[in-house]
């Protein structure tokens, strides 16, 4: 932005300094180019242009260096590995996911994510040699290119369907086909879409960065509803078992309160209504024995 503006200035003063040399009756060559080099000293524009030369050059060079790594094809599965880890580590806990460990059958997918329908393999290995060669070629030589990187890609999607659909080893029934590239994705889901469908069908699905980040979402959002689950089957079998000691308790209590208890109340008011007719009967003597004492004191006197 600030480059921007810089270069605006300058063709400002140009245009300026022009206008005034015109006026003049004269443009001297010289001179004019003293004026424009003095402005562009002053203002650091010729230092900015350098910085942007130099920007530029750190840009091509970085593409062809990209570019190179693209086109040998160990470098460019190590990229596609890098690229699916940094999507998985951003997007899931650790202990959902894992890369390049063996899993079943001997099998080493480059990642894979466990999910509530089992292991869920991702293979980011793509052949991509003969899509280049299309990109490159001239007219007449595009469409055979383009018929063998879908040849390509299909005896890569049989191969993962091969390797890594077996539900009945723990796996999912599907994996993911990874494709470092939108602008690949983007090519096979309008050139090929037919082949694609027909190997989601059969449990291998093609997807790019942005689709496996939305994929690898509703993985998550499974998984949590599991845990959400199992957790309210947890609840219910406590509240089960809650409710079985309170029947236990509440038998209990009420075999004491019935009997034991009511037994010793009824006992209890037998021997309080005995108490009080002893007691009754002691006070009936204290009286007797009081009136005999007064009655031989008046015989005494």
């Amino acid at each position: 932005m600030l480059t921007e503006v810089l270069l605006l200035i300058a063709i400002g003063l140009l245009v300026i300094l022009l206008i005034v040399s015109l006026r003049k009756g004269r443009v001297n060559p010289v001179e004019f180019e003293n004026l424009v080099s003095s402005a562009m000293g002053k203002l650091g524009i010729d230092r900015k242009i350098g910085e942007i030369s130099t920007i530029a050059s750190d840009i091509q060079q970085n593409y062809r260096n990209l570019d190179r790594m693209l086109r040998v094809p160990a470098e460019r599965g190590a990229f596609g590995e890098i690229a699916l880890e940094k999507i998985l580590a951003d997007s899931l806990p650790s202990d959902m996911f894992g890369i390049r460990e063996r899993i079943f059958d001997g099998k080493t997918p480059d990642a894979h994510i466990k999910s509530t329908a089992g292991i869920i393999c991702i293979d980011s290995k793509f052949p991509l040699d003969n899509f280049r060669k299309m990109i490159e070629a001239t007219d007449t030589e595009k469409e055979g290119f383009k018929k063998q990187f879908i040849k390509d890609v299909e005896g890569h999607l049989e191969k993962i369907k091969g390797d890594y659909v077996h539900p009945e080893s723990g796996s999912a029934d599907f994996a993911f086909a990874f494709i470092p590239s939108e602008g690949v994705y983007y090519f096979l889901t309008t050139e090929a879409y037919d082949m694609l469908m027909n190997y989601a069908r059969k449990g291998v699905q093609v997807v790019s960065p942005l689709t496996l980040a939305y994929k690898i979402e509703l993985v998550r959002a499974g998984v949590h509803a599991k845990k959400l689950s199992e957790e309210a089957v947890r609840v219910k079998n406590d509240i089960i078992k809650i409710s079985k000691a309170f029947e236990d308790v509440d038998k209990t209590w009420k075999i004491f309160y019935e009997t034991h208890l009511r037994q010793a109340w009824n006992k209890a008011e037998d021997i309080n209504a005995a108490y009080k007719r002893l007691h009754e009967e002691f006070d009936r003597i204290v009286r007797l024995s009081e009136v005999e004492g007064e009655e031989q004191e008046k015989s005494n006197l």
